[in-house]
């Protein structure tokens, strides 16, 4: 669900105690873990986390006014929802399961959680159904030099 909020704080705080929380822990992985090239604001009705035009002059492709989207936090009705752009943008002359998806599949699965993921959209119900190391690691693994190298070769 898209949210009308102007800023991230605005967003968080017009979450429900539980999933607010939840948030604000896998949003402080995230920062702790973010290139210098990312920037964190509202986009798309939800947290996100993208190169912004000072770094990526060009923008995103399907939308050039926006910054390039890199990751994106958001509280669903039925559940909550990380998404990881970074992991599926390597997909280049075909190949979707690229060397950093392949090493992030292994170490959710050595965490003993379940994944349950999309294309790029993780979901989960609570905290704890999250790796939260692993998340860090996956986000420390993709400067935004080495993701808009990426998504220039993948872009249509």
């Amino acid at each position: 669900m898209q949210s009308k909020a102007k800023t991230v704080a605005e967003y968080l705080a017009s979450l429900p105690d539980d999933r607010r929380r939840a948030l604000e822990a896998v949003r402080r992985v995230i920062l702790d873990n973010l290139d210098s090239g990312y920037e964190e604001g509202m986009s798309y009705g939800v947290i996100g986390y993208y190169v912004p035009h000072r770094v990526y002059p060009a923008g995103y492709h399907c939308d050039p006014k926006q910054g390039l989207p890199f990751a994106g936090l958001a509280s669903q009705k039925n559940y909550m929802s990380l998404y990881l752009m970074g992991l599926y943008c390597g997909c280049v002359d075909g190949v979707s399961d690229t060397a950093l998806m392949q090493w992030f599949r292994d170490a959710w699965a050595k965490s003993g959680r379940k994944l349950d993921m999309g294309k790029t959209c993780i979901r989960f119900r609570k905290l704890e159904d999250l790796p939260l190391d692993v998340i860090g690691e996956a986000i420390r693994r993709l400067p935004a030099s080495v993701y808009i190298e990426q998504y220039e070769r993948a872009k249509p």
